[in-house]
């Protein structure tokens, strides 16, 4: 009897979906990717496994967009998806449409209403706060934290160079979590010294959880996740606890010592230092934002700031020591403008370093730290080919198959080669858009 009641029940969700989806399946009939798209999971099936499984799918379903005009369907579970691999047509989209996916509530279990993942109604007003904490002068102060925790970073790789394969992976990290939070909390975490920090462990299990769970629509339900996930779930409950209660006393320090600035300044003995992290420009801005949007916002700075910059220092690496003859063209570089000398890197050499920055783009292009971005049709959108994108619609910008397109970076798009930064212009200004594009952009593209 039970089975039979909940046969009954899978039928009529099943028929008012369908009539509920009507137009987005209309559409999916036209754009659909050639994959047999099974009930209740749709296409989802296909990315299961690990995340290079996943990339391995999604690079498949990019070159199927190529050439079916930049664009094709997906569902993920009862999610329809479009995945846009053209720069023109994504270009148009996130300019259009501004409010963030549906998948992307996932992420605000731990970040909240931050930035990145806010709905529209609370990222402009908030965009608007932010963008003059990431001005260049602000941006520039900033090097000298880089050029220091680099040197923490060059000893600790020390120790293991010339002494077999290792990954860099730790390395790196650490070193992006230590700049990254002196730079936007003031704190000198030192996890190149200590990696195993509670910080950064339960900040990386959280990262972990999101990045699995985001391949898994049947858990996208908080529901469901808390019943047939619950592993998972008490896990990420107890990091998030510990990240938000870390994360609680430092703002309430930083209050109390913008007090205490506050009425040293009324007495004329405020001893100002050359530089302020983003969490300060926060406080002191003129919004007088409360405890919870300061974590927000910070954290989302500390998320952005570590994992995409371990990411693409990693892949850099990678390239330098995969391609020797690129690796000996940086080093030339970097000896005729430091020599011999020890001394830190400034703000004024960054932009004499053309070579190094080709080969950053370069890699940035082929892996992208952030590969997709998404973005919601809250109303029928036309296209300028002619096809209307229907209310409902979740977007898949592939920056990864973008930075890949032969229509724009030639039939050599699957090769790495700096000097193509240096040769032309590009094809189009949406064809390179590691930190995303349109007024959703990342704060930190100053370029």
């Amino acid at each position: 009897m039970l089975w039979l009641l909940v046969g009954v029940l899978l039928v009529v969700w099943t028929a008012v979906s369908r009539w509920k989806n009507r137009k987005l399946i209309a559409l999916g009939k036209i754009l659909s990717v050639k994959d047999i798209c099974l009930p209740f999971v749709g296409h989802a099936y296909k990315l299961v496994g690990d995340h290079e499984d996943a990339m391995i799918m999604m690079d498949k379903i990019g070159k199927e967009a190529y050439e079916k005009g930049g664009i094709v369907s997906m569902w993920e579970g009862d999610l329809f998806c479009i995945v846009v691999v053209d720069p023109d047509i994504a270009d148009f989209l996130l300019k259009t449409c501004l409010e963030k996916a549906d998948l992307m509530r996932l992420f605000r279990a731990l970040l909240g209403n931050g930035n990145i993942f806010a709905p529209v109604s609370i990222w402009r007003p908030r965009r608007k706060v932010l963008a003059p904490t990431f001005s260049q002068k602000n941006l520039n102060s900033f090097v000298e934290v880089f050029s220091r925790q680099s040197r923490i970073m060059v000893n600790q790789l020390s120790k293991v160079a010339g002494k077999g394969t290792f990954s860099v992976w730790k390395t790196l990290t650490t070193y992006a979590m230590d700049s990254v939070c002196e730079t936007t909390l003031g704190t000198q975490l030192n996890t190149q010294m200590e990696p195993e920090l509670p910080f950064l462990r339960n900040f990386e299990n959280c990262c972990r959880i999101d990045a699995k769970r985001i391949r898994q629509p049947w858990f996208y339900n908080n529901t469901v996740n808390k019943i047939f996930n619950n592993k998972n779930f008490n896990s990420y409950a107890r990091s998030k606890e510990y990240i938000w209660k870390y994360m609680d006393k430092i703002i309430l320090s930083k209050w109390e010592g913008f007090k205490k600035e506050k009425q040293a300044a009324e007495s004329k003995q405020r001893n100002e230092k050359s530089w302020k992290t983003f969490l300060e420009l926060l406080i002191e801005s003129p919004v007088n934002y409360g405890n919870v949007e300061l974590r927000e916002e910070t954290l989302v700075l500390v998320l952005a700031g570590t994992d995409t910059s371990a990411v693409g220092a990693a892949f850099t690496l990678i390239m330098l020591s995969k391609y020797p003859d690129v690796q000996e063209k940086v080093f030339e570089e970097l000896q005729e403008i430091f020599g011999n000398s020890d001394r830190l890197a400034t703000h004024e050499d960054l932009p004499r370093l053309k070579y190094l920055d080709a080969v950053i783009r370069e890699t940035l292009r082929m892996y992208p730290p952030v590969p997709f971005i998404t973005r919601k049709v809250e109303k029928d959108v036309t296209l300028p080919s002619g096809v209307t994108l229907t209310e409902g619609c979740n977007l898949l910008v592939s920056i990864w198959s973008i930075h890949r397109n032969p229509k724009y970076w030639g039939d050599d798009a699957e090769l790495f080669r700096p000097e193509r930064f240096l040769d032309t212009a590009l094809t189009h200004p949406a064809a390179f858009m590691p930190f995303s594009s349109g007024p959703r952009s990342c704060l930190g593209n100053t370029r």
